[in-house]
């Protein structure tokens, strides 16, 4: 029997590119979302030495014992993302569901893309499908991750 490989990598998420105020989002809203759907979430701000601006940090508990770290930068009008850091496709793919089912305003407004695929020259993000479970989302990203794992 084949074992699927656990490879761990960073996964970013992001409005469509025409329109990157598309979340109608703040550091403060993503916050309060995260705080509503994760228990007992670390959350701090502070200024990121790359691009000039406040940046939102955080831990949170996608499952028991199941922690992932991210990082989100929003400045209204234009620009979002969101990265999570050396994660799982399947934590990715949950923590994807929830952003594009409960904090993104309709589920068409999330796109994501992975360190493994950008390391090997694929650069546009890929819209996250608007319908699907964990699993589902989870699948298609492990099936992403295989594309580019060689």
């Amino acid at each position: 029997m084949a074992t699927e490989r656990n490879i761990r990598t960073n996964f970013a998420f992001y409005p469509p590119e025409e329109d990157g105020g598309a979340w109608h989002a703040t550091l403060d809203s993503l916050e309060r979302g995260l705080r509503e759907a994760f228990p007992d979430p670390t959350i701090g701000h502070r200024s990121s030495g790359v691009h000039e601006m406040t940046v939102l940090d955080f831990e949170i508990e996608l499952a028991p014992d199941v922690w992932v770290d991210g990082t989100a930068a929003i400045t209204e009008p234009d620009y979002a993302y969101i990265t999570l850091t050396d994660v799982t496709a399947d934590e990715a793919g949950a923590f994807a569901v929830w952003l594009r089912d409960s904090f993104a305003p309709t589920p068409h407004l999330v796109r994501f893309a992975s360190s493994l695929a950008m390391a090997n020259g694929e650069d546009p993000p890929s819209p996250l499908p608007i319908e699907g479970g964990r699993e589902d989302v989870g699948a298609l990203l492990r099936r992403h991750l295989d594309a580019f794992d060689h």
